[in-house]
This record gives C-alpha cells, sequence and structure tokens, in this order.
C-alpha cells in the first residue's frame, strides 16, 4: 500500500464510478417488482411481485423489441465484430510507421463525433432531399430515401456502427499484435508459408485469446445495441421495425410512466447478459481458452 499509493489512488475515481453507476444502481432493480410511484419512493410503492413481469411476456411490442434487438446484434456480430480485427491486420501490414500513424489517427476519429452528427451526416446523405438523392434525380433515376425504409433500417444502424467505432475498435487488436514475435514471421515465411499461412498459423494463434475474450464481452452486451443512435432514427421507420428493448425501457419508463414494467424489461436483459457471458466463459474454457475469468 505504501509502495503503489499512486496507483492506488489514480484507480479511485474508477473504482468509485463502478460503486456509484454500477453496483450501486442495482438497487434500482426493486422497482420491477413494484407499482411505483415517484411521490412514494422504493419502499412506500405498493409490492406487485412479478406482476410486471407478466404484462412484459404479454406485450407484443416487447417481444417485437427484442427481435429487433436480436437481429441487429447478430448483424453487428457477424458483420462489425471482425471489422476491427481486418483493420488492424491492415494497419499491421503496413511498413511506414509515418503512414500507419497517419492511417490510425485518421481512422480514429470517427469515434469521437457524437451520434447526433453522425446520423445528421446520414440524412444529408442518404434522406429524402440528400445528396443521394439528388444525383438520382439529376439523371433522371428513381429517388429513394434509405432512412425512412423499415427493410433497410437494420443494415444501416451496423454500417453506421462499422463506419463510427471500426477504428477505435482496433486499438486493442493493434496492441496484441505488436507482442507477436517478429521472428516467428521470418521462420515461416523461410519455411516457404505464404502470407495466408503466416495469417492462419502464426497471427492468429497469438492473438486468439483476445478475440475470445472480447467476443464473449460482446455476448454479455449483445442486447445493448445502442440507444442513442436508434433513438435518433426510430420515428423514420416507426417502432416495429426500428423498436429496441433500450428504446422500450426508454418510451415505457421515461416517457410513459410505467417505471415498474421498463425496469422489468432492463432486469431481464441484465440477467439474459449475465448467462450468455458465464455461458460463453465455460465454453470457452472447454476449448483451452483462459475466457474473461477462471
Amino acid at each position: 500500500m505504501r509502495r503503489d499509493w499512486p496507483v492506488l489512488l489514480m484507480m479511485v475515481p474508477g473504482v468509485a464510478y463502478f460503486l456509484v453507476f454500477q453496483y450501486g444502481a442495482m438497487f434500482g432493480t426493486l422497482v420491477a417488482f413494484k407499482d411505483y410511484v415517484p411521490f412514494y419512493g422504493f419502499f412506500a410503492s405498493a409490492w406487485v411481485g412479478i406482476d410486471n413481469f407478466t404484462v412484459l411476456t404479454g406485450d407484443d411490442a416487447f417481444w417485437q423489441a427484442t427481435l429487433n434487438t436480436i437481429v441487429i446484434s447478430g448483424l453487428q456480430l457477424v458483420f462489425f465484430f471482425p471489422a476491427p480485427l481486418a483493420l488492424a491486420l491492415l494497419l499491421h501490414s503496413l511498413t511506414s510507421g509515418t503512414i500507419r500513424r497517419f492511417v490510425q489517427s485518421v481512422v480514429y476519429l470517427p469515434h469521437f463525433i457524437s451520434w447526433v452528427i453522425v446520423v445528421a451526416m446520414a440524412q444529408q446523405l442518404l434522406g429524402g432531399a440528400g445528396l443521394l438523392n439528388g444525383l438520382l434525380s439529376d439523371h433522371g433515376l428513381h429517388t429513394v430515401n434509405i432512412l425512412a425504409d423499415p427493410g433497410a433500417f437494420k443494415p444501416l444502424m451496423v454500417a453506421e456502427v462499422i463506419w463510427k467505432d471500426s477504428g477505435w475498435g482496433t486499438i486493442i487488436f493493434l496492441a496484441a499484435l505488436t507482442q507477436v514475435d517478429e521472428q516467428l514471421y521470418e521462420a515461416s515465411a523461410i519455411d516457404g508459408a505464404g502470407p495466408w499461412r503466416r495469417f492462419w498459423h502464426v497471427t492468429l494463434p497469438a492473438i486468439r485469446p483476445i478475440i475470445v475474450l472480447l467476443l464473449i464481452l460482446r455476448l454479455g452486451d449483445i442486447l445493448s445495441v445502442g440507444f442513442e443512435q436508434i433513438l435518433l432514427q426510430r420515428d423514420a421507420v416507426g417502432p416495429e421495425a426500428g423498436e429496441v428493448i433500450d428504446t422500450f425501457v426508454y418510451y415505457h419508463g421515461i416517457v410513459g410512466g410505467n417505471f415498474g414494467l421498463a425496469a422489468a424489461a432492463g432486469l431481464a436483459k441484465g440477467v439474459i447478459g449475465a448467462c450468455l457471458v458465464y455461458a460463453a466463459n465455460k465454453i470457452s474454457h472447454r476449448l483451452g481458452e483462459q475466457g474473461v475469468y477462471r
């Protein structure tokens, strides 16, 4: 404690964040079992047991939101999760350090742009009066409003996430790639291994623990698909295509005042996420990987 007190002191804000906003906030799950009225408070509100969960499971809007969430999460898992890895491999293959640092800086920038700006840019490009329709109209072609098309909503959400966060997601993979011994590449090249063989037998085994770790963590967050991003674009396609669990909780809890139902939905989402992390971690252990925890 005496030797490492500066490091421990720097940990205090992070520990305080988790204690207050993560563990402390878990007290709010009590609302899921009550007919919560803010004026009465947590303890004076009437206890209703699992009634909120019964109403929730009988609500078609909740199941539609769940389906939309699973579809968007599945698309992100298939298309977005590998994108940072592929980009990191491309950056790692650049021989010029100056060019690599410049490209890294450029691909990091979209992460720091707020979703409000990203959605506004999408509207200017793909909206009814956007740049795309302007070009189509100038050439006498049929115009399309992609942002108002329910069928294009889910792929559009994934495309926006790929553009915004792929560069930022390369940080961990690049850090892992720097730990790979260059002599392994040289030895494999001398033995006649081409780029694909070197990737499959040298690079991939070296960074596989990081891939498994991030995949497990992603599974735990699979029912959270970007509240702000979808909230800003939900009304353009309607709740049937654009409602997800997080926006369902917002509209039923904050806007509709049905705090117990919204808390039940949030608690169910958290329990499912925890179960997925536990199951994925067990599977990774059986496959010989370290996982998140032992």
